[in-house]
């Protein structure tokens, strides 16, 4: 994949609908997307190769952050001006550092980091990021539960029906996979990362990709998508999905509404994140956007759907530079480079 530069990127109501559907069923066959969408397989496999090969959408395997094996945390970085482009550049090698977001006002950057634990948060902290030259501040908060997460975020431009299908699909697709007893462990690392750069790479092409033996990367691949410890999505250039601003708010409630809380926000398809944090925000809230003019809107509707919420603090968002181990363009095209998050399979 490549940014290449394409500031000019426009995406056909045909684009946008095959991304929907791999939004809710990343790993279906052509065959059967091209029966969802009343389109040729053949047809539908070179879009979605144009769409991939310019950087404007793709799929890859993010760590399941819900997986008790994962500590999730999120810290915002304060930086001196005159080394920020150093900054961003150390903070994005970072295989710990899962995302990274620039803000339109102190603090400059916003990090989401998976640690093993605590201990390990501890040394992220203290060992790699604020040995950064430039870094001035860093402010932590832990998720202590994540109510949802961005890849359940949708387009939403298939009907009903369509979108039953794509359950349909998935579900089915999931009961074929054999269950395994055995924890998965560095052998089946290599198609982890596989999946990674390529989530809807085949057997086949993860044994090319691998070196191992085609039997031996079918029965790693099901063991991989049967064991949750990835989740599949389907990603795109954010300014394209119709909601290009980003705004999050850190809110506090009361702890016992909070699961109710994210429940009633999920129903907004703005949301992409709700999550419990320590802090003095307790709950943050994470949307996207058609405009800046429609933060103050969304805000009420946050208010109008959670009673008793307390909004603290609003931050938008400049624009995204890493997301889930991908490093991203000036104008969110997903590029070459792929910073591998860190994995913790025991």
């Amino acid at each position: 994949m490549a940014s290449n530069g394409q500031s000019k990127t426009e995406l056909s109501d045909q684009d946008l609908e095959l991304i929907s559907l791999l939004q809710w069923a990343p790993r279906i066959t052509w065959g059967e997307a091209a029966e969802i969408l009343d389109a040729h397989p053949t047809t539908l496999a070179g879009r979605w190769e144009k769409l991939r090969s310019s950087g404007a959408a793709w799929i890859t395997a993010q760590v399941n952050l819900n997986d008790p094996r994962n500590l999730l945390s999120f810290q915002e970085i304060s930086c001196d001006a005159q080394q920020w482009d150093h900054v961003v550049k150390e903070l994005v090698a970072m295989p710990e550092v899962l995302s990274v977001e620039a803000f339109c006002r102190e603090p400059d950057l916003g990090l989401t980091v998976v640690s093993r634990d605590l201990q390990s948060l501890s040394r992220i902290i203290e060992e790699k990021i604020s040995r950064v030259q430039g870094i001035v501040k860093i402010h932590n908060m832990i998720s202590t539960k994540l109510h949802r997460a961005g890849d359940k975020w949708r387009l939403d431009r298939l009907s009903d029906e369509q979108r039953a299908a794509a359950q349909a699909w998935v579900k089915a697709e999931q009961e074929s996979l054999p269950v395994s007893s055995t924890p998965l462990g560095e052998d089946q690392r290599p198609v982890i990362e596989a999946l990674m750069l390529d989530g809807r790479a085949s057997a086949a092409e993860i044994a090319r990709t691998t070196g191992l033996h085609p039997a031996t990367a079918r029965r790693y691949l099901h063991k991989v998508l049967a064991s949750g410890m990835l989740s599949i999505r389907c990603d795109l250039i954010q300014r394209v999905s119709a909601s290009p601003i980003t705004a999050q708010w850190f809110t506090r409630l009361d702890a016992n509404l909070h699961e109710t809380a994210a429940e009633a926000l999920s129903h907004d398809p703005r949301t992409r994140v709700v999550t419990s944090i320590t802090g003095r925000a307790n709950l943050m809230v994470v949307m996207w956007l058609g405009s800046v003019g429609e933060i103050l809107e969304a805000e009420r509707a946050i208010q109008s759907a959670v009673s008793g919420i307390e909004t603290q603090e609003t931050v938008v968002s400049l624009r995204p530079i890493k997301r889930m181990g991908w490093v991203l363009g000036t104008e969110g095209h997903v590029g070459k480079k792929f910073v591998s998050p860190e994995l913790h399979l025991s």
